[in-house]
């Protein structure tokens, strides 16, 4: 449509209209441009969710293999979430968010929208929109034939709440006696801080990972002015109040015959290591789960976690940790475990090892993922096998697992180790594919274990879960302050976690716990224990309401 400016014409009219249509040719040319760019933008967010399920396809067939693929898998998370948002930010259609979650295999699914699940408890709201008595075109009266009847999702913020607890004194006409009912307990004597908002702080803290100089800017916009140094005794008051049912529940469970553990590094703040060790006065401690889960196997005992902190990592902690312990520890390769498991002067053994089929699994992923060993990818399959059987017997009694595990895995176990020996004549002695098949070799007993008992489990993901809350955690709080902020952040967690494996909401369960353990009778204390706590409604909150 251009043309030469000598070959312009002199008419007024012509040029006006070389105009519109010039202008029409740029319109057309910017909407294909906005056309193309939108498909770029979701063609590239299909490529991210492409990359991010094969990602946590390969965490799922091989465990966690590294750190490297948990912050690829975040990394990608935080892409594809950025690329959602522009995408939905310059996309004019209506909203289709549907009963069903999208499939997973639908390439031309990248929106990923679905209806959002409320419980059934949450409160509603009901807004009725009448169209009065009236007919509007001939005012004859109305009569009501149905609704229709949709629902909008909606908040309402957080708010601070005074509650102001006024304790009416009365006299006798008669005798002339004062009576007046006693002050309620608080969850820390003398304190202005209620139990929910103890609870919120305490979960904010130690499980959101919200530190506190944060929650106090959050409950300054609240118009409540709770200085750090409030909030700070706030929690280590609330979490003494707390301590004795933090002793029951690990009691109950480190008494139990079959745990699993785990141990993960934490930085902590040591000012006498300014010059040494990490630097900058921060040294390394490390965190240790125990962990009871038989729902695998369908036992009778409640899920928990048990939570502690050392300043380094010397086995003298876990001989500590695990002095009373007895029956079955499910755990990986740590030297420190070595003499729990020692013959006793009788003969037995105080602890018996069932060792972890996804570690060894992570070594030959490791070495396959940087070689592409076949002999690797093999052991990888073999292995593969062990878990096919598994997933189908998750949930059965240990009687049911222990006669699949005999008649369908005992024989490839069996086979695996043969063919590990076969695999060691083949290949050089200081690769990391042998080091793979002599860690194996070395640990068979314990790796066999799983197929004399049913409730053994096949690896040691339950410990491993219940450390991913720290490794969250770091990345907000970087470092604990002292040993003795270590130790608290341990029994907030045994707690909390521990809440949750019981699917308890935390938050709630705190709050009913701190408003009502004063007044508890000590020899009744296991009523409030996760496992066997039912809420009842405060005094307080009645009194509020």
């Amino acid at each position: 449509m251009s043309e030469p400016t000598e070959n312009l014409p002199d008419d007024p009219a012509e040029l006006r209209a070389m105009i519109a249509a010039l202008q029409a040719e740029n319109a057309q040319i910017a909407a294909e441009n906005a056309k193309m760019s939108a498909t770029l933008r979701v063609h590239d967010q299909l490529v991210q969710a492409l990359r991010l399920r094969i990602a946590k396809l390969q965490k799922l067939a091989f465990g966690k293999s590294s750190e490297k693929i948990e912050r690829e898998i975040e990394q990608l998370e935080l892409a594809l979430e950025d690329l959602l948002v522009a995408v939905a930010e310059d996309d004019e259609a209506l909203i289709d968010e549907g009963q069903d979650e999208p499939s997973p295999e639908a390439a031309d699914a990248p929106a990923l929208r679905r209806r959002p699940r409320v419980s059934d408890a949450t409160p509603r709201e009901r807004r009725e929109l009448d169209p009065g008595a009236c007919c509007p075109d001939c005012g004859g009266d109305l009569r009501v034939v149905g609704e229709d009847v949709s629902e909008l999702l909606d908040m309402i913020a957080a708010q601070m709440k005074v509650i102001q607890i006024a304790r009416i004194k009365k006299s006798c006409r008669r005798c002339e006696r004062m009576v007046q009912e006693p002050a309620p307990s608080r969850p820390i004597p003398g304190s202005m801080a209620g139990p929910n908002l103890l609870a919120h702080v305490l979960v904010s803290k130690f499980d959101d990972h919200l530190p506190l100089y944060r929650q106090h800017e959050i409950f300054a916009r609240m118009g409540a002015d709770i200085p750090e140094s409030t909030l700070v005794g706030w929690c280590g008051r609330a979490m003494k109040t707390l301590q004795p049912l933090i002793a029951r529940i690990e009691a109950d469970i480190m008494a139990s015959d079959l745990l699993h553990a785990d141990d993960t590094p934490i930085r902590v703040l040591d000012r006498s290591m300014r010059d040494k060790g990490l630097g900058k006065g921060v040294k390394q401690g490390r965190i240790w789960a125990y962990v009871r889960d038989q729902r695998p196997w369908a036992g009778a005992s409640p899920p928990g976690a048990v939570y502690r902190f050392a300043p380094d990592w010397k086995e003298k902690h876990v001989l500590s940790h695990l002095a009373d312990a007895r029956g079955i520890l499910q755990a990986d390769g740590y030297k420190g475990y070595a003499k729990l498991y020692a013959p006793e002067p009788d003969g037995t053994s105080r602890l018996r090892e069932a060792a972890c089929w996804a570690h060894l699994r992570r070594d030959f992923h490791d070495f396959w993922t940087s070689t592409k060993s076949e002999i690797a990818r093999e052991a990888l399959d073999r292995i593969g096998k062990f878990y096919d059987i598994e997933r189908d017997i998750n949930g059965q009694s240990a009687d049911v697992r222990h006669a699949t595990r005999q008649k369908l895995t005992q024989p490839k176990v069996t086979a695996f180790f043969a063919w590990s020996e076969q695999q060691l004549l083949r290949i050089p002695g200081k690769s990391d594919l042998a080091k793979a098949f002599r860690y194996g070799l070395a640990r068979q007993k314990a790796l066999s274990l799983f197929l004399i008992d049913g409730r053994v489990a096949i690896d040691n993901n339950p410990a491993e879960r219940a450390l991913r809350p720290i490794g969250i955690g770091r990345k907000n709080w970087l470092f604990a302050g002292a040993d003795t902020g270590a130790e608290t952040l341990a029994r907030a967690m045994t707690v909390i976690e521990t809440a949750k494996l019981n699917g308890l909401d935390p938050l709630a369960y705190m709050a009913d716990i701190l408003d009502r353990i004063h007044d508890h009778k000590i020899n009744r204390l296991d009523e409030l224990l996760p496992w066997n706590w039912s809420p009842v409604a405060s005094a307080t909150s009645n009194q509020a309401a």
